[in-house]
């Protein structure tokens, strides 16, 4: 039966120095006990990935998915988000995100640096034998997603040209490399909802490698119809991030979070089950649609601890798995084609 993966984790909010989050071996014993049976693991993060080794040694890859299998896991997918991000970096971030990419390089060394991660994500992600990578795609118009000031003409038109510029050379290998890369449409990236992803579709020529990371907690957020989301992009739909969130608006704050933090946003990221996605339409959607990629917990919550958010994660996505049907429920009442009494029934002998 056709079936999606899971449960499978995003380790990246779990990992600190300490034991048992400090290594893949490690992390892997932890989740595989709470029940995961995969792990998308980030590239960037020396305590469980050495994404120079795992692009240049097949080895290497195969020690990493034996580990893995010891502990009865897979890898479910390498998510590359934070050398998206700094490809297509507006220059007012270049602080903000000065510890996504190696200090003392010029704007250019910057692109050409995260350029080549992503190459070598594309590279390692073949030799683990694995197909999508998930990431986000960085942002030079972000700040202009309020049309206040008025923008001058062909703005956005120009910043979705430059960001077609550096996605494409990496879109093209990755095809070459039969991997495609899965664009998490977010805030704070160019891509951050259908219209966006259509416009990047439109000046890359429709790639075949440019796909989408369905996570509906960014479009709860931002008040989208993410399930209507799944019927009109499903066939671009490569990864699943299952995360929850929760919108409640009042007299002080709405979509915009009045600069709140976490906890005094209307929108808020939640724990599987505590927030208000609603996950049974979700899964089926993505089973109807032929979805059988992987079911990946990402967790972020300002209420709950990871701990908690983690052995919760695995029974609930558990739950909503679905075996797709291959017979029809009344195929008991059935029976073999018959043209006359086809046409018996219809009044037409």
């Amino acid at each position: 039966m056709k079936k999606m993966k899971g449960p499978g984790i995003f380790l990246a909010q779990f990992l600190r120095h300490d034991p048992p989050y400090n290594t893949l071996r490690n992390i892997g014993k932890w989740v595989a006990g709470l029940g995961y049976r995969g792990v998308q693991i980030p590239v960037w993060d020396d305590r469980v990935f050495n994404l120079d080794q795992a692009a240049s040694s097949k080895a290497y890859c195969d020690d990493l998915t034996g580990t893995l299998e010891k502990l009865n896991l897979e890898p479910t997918e390498l998510a590359a988000h934070l050398h998206g991000q700094v490809l297509a970096m507006n220059q007012v971030y270049k602080n903000a995100f000065h510890a996504f990419y190696p200090s003392g390089l010029s704007d250019t060394e910057i692109v050409s640096w995260a350029t080549e991660q992503l190459l070598k994500t594309v590279q390692a992600s073949a030799n683990l034998g694995l197909k999508t990578i998930p990431v986000m795609s960085g942002g030079f118009a972000w700040h202009l997603m309020y049309p206040w000031p008025q923008r001058p003409p062909g703005l956005v038109e120009e910043a979705f040209s430059e960001l077609a510029k550096r996605w494409i050379p990496i879109l093209d290998f990755a095809e070459d490399h039969g991997q495609s890369m899965a664009y998490e449409l977010h805030p704070g990236s160019d891509l951050y909802d259908g219209a966006t992803f259509e416009r990047f579709l439109d000046v890359t020529k429709n790639h075949s490698a440019a796909r989408i990371n369905y996570d509906p907690s960014h479009f709860l957020l931002q008040q989208l119809d993410y399930c209507r989301f799944i019927e009109i992009y499903a066939e671009r739909i490569s990864a699943f991030h299952v995360k929850d969130a929760e919108y409640r608006s009042d007299g002080r704050v709405g979509v915009y979070g009045g600069y709140q933090d976490w906890t005094g946003r209307a929108g808020r990221f939640r724990s599987l089950g505590d927030g208000q996605v609603d996950f049974k339409r979700i899964f089926t959607l993505l089973t109807e649609a032929g979805y059988t990629g992987w079911a990946v917990l990402e967790w972020e919550c300002c209420v709950k601890g990871p701990e908690q958010g983690a052995a919760e994660g695995a029974p609930f996505i558990e739950s909503q798995l679905i075996e797709a049907t291959e017979v029809a429920f009344d195929d008991f009442a059935g029976g073999e084609s018959d043209r006359t009494m086809n046409r018996k029934i219809l009044g037409l002998d």
